[in-house]
């Protein structure tokens, strides 16, 4: 595998954060580590003897969680979860925190509600920070997201990926990393739920580097013809509970079924979904469950996506 970049030592706190060269070693990585895996439930040589992580989870999480902590195990490393145990800026601050973890451990994932408190971990932490998600981005999951189009597709320039609903991080990742990669990101919203001006701004300075290509409007069906990716997320995310009826009425038309997916046009189109999923809402279980889902393969490939990036933020240091 080639060795022309290197991510040794780096924070990950935006997919923008990457070239599309790193990324490609990233995609590099996780194919070796998934082959492997896949094929004998472990690795032979586990990369990370003795490596310590800490998870410091301000938010619920289940693929984020298991991901990270099984994925250390199998890479020979350990990781320490730490929830209530730790108020970010309350029991202590951020850069108490920082100060400490960096003499126990080798690298943090953060999972927390403000942006600004993973970027002020990373600037205050003389360790690797790594972005679990944040209000603004959810990095890791758009690596697992596009891995996964490029296993199934096998490519990404010029593949169209239709994202239906809210303008969240989630998009935001997805936008800024497909933008890097020559993809063209559409997105259908109901009106007052756009994405982020600064976030699209960036993506579209990526995009016009790329050959990428950003749309945006209002009809669902307008967004996913000739979309070989139909990708949605909850209407309501962590946080936003009391305005739960609200984005319901909102996103009323929204709903990724079977229909939506006929009208790509495409025999091969795929839906996707970040999860967790509220069934009969933003999607349908058919199509969940159904033959062009793959939801499950996604979530799969937060794992060996992780434990890539972890491979190549953590190989090679010295053990703390």
């Amino acid at each position: 595998m080639s060795r022309t970049v290197s991510l040794r030592g780096r924070d990950l706190l935006s997919v923008a954060d990457l070239s599309a060269e790193e990324v490609g070693r990233i995609f590099e990585v996780t194919d070796a580590l998934k082959g492997e895996f896949r094929a004998t439930g472990r690795h032979a040589v586990p990369p990370l003897p003795g490596r310590t992580l800490a998870m410091l989870f301000q938010k619920p999480s289940l693929r984020t969680r298991v991901t990270f902590e099984a994925g250390m195990a199998q890479l020979g490393g350990h990781a320490v979860y730490l929830t209530n145990d730790v108020v970010l800026g309350a029991r202590e601050s951020v850069r108490d925190v920082a100060r400490n973890l960096e003499r126990f451990v080798d690298a943090i994932v953060v999972r927390t509600g403000p942006h600004e408190v993973a970027v002020e971990l990373a600037a205050q932490a003389d360790i690797p920070v790594l972005n679990g998600l944040t209000l603004r981005e959810h990095p890791c999951q758009a690596l697992a997201d596009v891995f996964t189009m490029r296993e199934r597709f096998g490519r990404l320039d010029g593949l169209v990926v239709a994202f239906v609903g809210d303008g969240n991080n989630v998009y935001h990742s997805l936008a800024l990393l497909g933008a890097a990669l020559g993809m063209e990101m559409r997105l259908a919203h109901p009106v007052g739920y756009a994405p982020n001006e600064r976030i699209v701004a960036r993506a579209t300075e990526l995009a016009a580097a790329s050959g990428g290509r950003l749309r945006f409007g209002h009809d669902p069906v307008e967004a996913v013809r000739g979309a070989a990716v139909v990708y949605t997320d909850a209407w309501t995310s962590m946080g936003q509970e009391a305005e739960t009826e609200e984005r319901r009425d909102a996103f009323a038309g929204f709903g990724v079924d079977d229909a939506l997916l006929d009208a790509a046009g495409r025999h091969d189109v795929v839906a996707m979904h970040c999860l967790p999923a509220h069934r009969g809402e933003e999607i349908t279980s058919a199509v969940i469950d159904g033959p062009r889902s793959l939801i499950w393969e996604q979530s799969e490939n937060r794992l060996h996506v992780q434990k890539a990036l972890l491979v190549e933020v953590l190989g090679g240091l010295v053990a703390s």
